[in-house]
């Protein structure tokens, strides 16, 4: 039976194993959650050993048909837009690679007109021998739209429900196709029918109380450890920043709830792989990273050129989706949200090794299932 099917249950019901999460992260004392987070690094150096994943994302398009309350990418934003092409893809992954990634997430708005599944094949054909580890974070899809894309050489998935709570989720997505909170809920499940090497979840904390939000965070992993056990599992734990919109966060969720949930996700998940991207501040992100960290991006853009200027004479401003063709004389595309962290790759990697981690930047190769072949 899909996720979808049960997690309503699931919460009202609590299994042992949610139950004893739960209390993880119920409110506790500063002495309390030292003893946690020390738990958390032990665990994190048992199994992960002193190692930092490291990678980027790569925005491939803007455009979106999805009216989203929070993103900048909303189709109601009136900013500016491109997609861009695929040499201009290989141009910005060029660049990555140059800087040492070696693992890049890429990443687009939900238009089909524009991101099609062949567009997105070709993207990754292309950068096959540039990019040892691609990953997506696209549009859910059907099982059988999923194959080519790993075929041509997607090795992860990302889907990231935003809130679990159905009533939130309703509110908050009012057109578009990402209005159906079952068929996203479900995408990891037919991505790990279509070969996904990596799945990839999380919430966006802000739109609703962090704790209930944590808890199916939780009944997820739990799903998808029993479901879809031949892939490895990723958390990412963003936070709502500033994007075209200004959406405000409607929930508190402060740093020292962060280093909990971070701490229950580790000591009750050994083997997943927890994610601190550039949306955090720099002294948090650096406070963080032994404590149950294994992935982190650096010297992120969120907007389709970022890297290197690609496409920037192909912006497009658009209204309530309407295509304008006045650009306002800016050079870049819309960013989906600012982020803050912003120091280099080399100098996240230094601020890594100062603490006594080894920045990973490839830790995966197709030759390697040729070798196993």
């Amino acid at each position: 039976m899909s996720f979808s099917a049960e997690i309503d249950s699931r919460l009202v019901t609590p299994s042992a194993e949610l139950a004893a999460f739960r209390r993880l992260i119920d409110p506790c004392s500063d002495v309390v959650l030292e003893s946690l987070a020390r738990k958390s690094a032990a665990v994190t150096r048992r199994h992960f050993g002193r190692t930092m994943r490291m990678f980027a994302p790569l925005y491939l398009s803007n455009e979106c048909i999805n009216s989203c309350a929070y993103c900048g990418f909303s189709r109601d934003n009136a900013i500016l837009r491109v997609t861009l092409e695929i040499e201009q893809v290989a141009a910005e992954a060029k660049h990555l690679a140059e800087e040492g990634f070696r693992n890049v997430l890429l990443v687009a708005g939900e238009h089909p007109k524009f991101v099609s599944g062949g567009y997105l094949q070709r993207c990754l054909e292309r950068l096959t021998g540039e990019i040892p580890s691609l990953s997506l974070e696209v549009a859910p899809m059907e099982t059988e739209d999923y194959l080519p894309l790993v075929a041509a050489g997607a090795e992860g998935l990302v889907v990231y429900q935003e809130t679990y709570d159905r009533e939130t989720y309703r509110e908050l997505h009012t057109a578009g196709p990402k209005k159906d909170y079952d068929w996203r809920l479900d995408a990891p499940e037919r991505a790990h029918a279509a070969g996904f090497r990596r799945l990839g979840i999380g919430v966006l904390f802000g739109l609703a109380d962090w704790r209930k939000e944590a808890v199916a965070l939780a009944a997820h992993i739990f799903q998808l450890q029993r479901t879809c056990w031949t892939s490895q599992l990723t958390v990412s734990l963003p936070r709502l920043r500033p994007a075209a919109g200004s959406f405000a966060p409607r929930f508190p969720f402060d740093d020292r709830d962060l280093t909990q949930l971070i701490c229950a996700l580790r000591t009750t998940f050994p083997q997943i792989s927890i994610i601190l991207s550039t949306r955090e501040p720099a002294f948090l992100r650096d406070s963080l990273a032994p404590l149950g960290i294994t992935m982190m991006s650096a010297g992120s853009h969120t907007e389709p050129g970022g890297y290197t200027g690609q496409g920037a004479d192909q912006l497009h401003q658009t209204v309530g989706g309407k295509r304008i063709d006045a650009t306002c004389g800016s050079t870049s595309a819309t960013e989906q949200f600012s982020i803050s962290d912003d120091r280099s790759p080399s100098e996240v990697a230094a601020m890594l090794s100062s603490l006594g981690l080894e920045p990973i930047w490839k830790d995966w190769d197709v030759a390697i299932l040729g070798s196993a072949a």
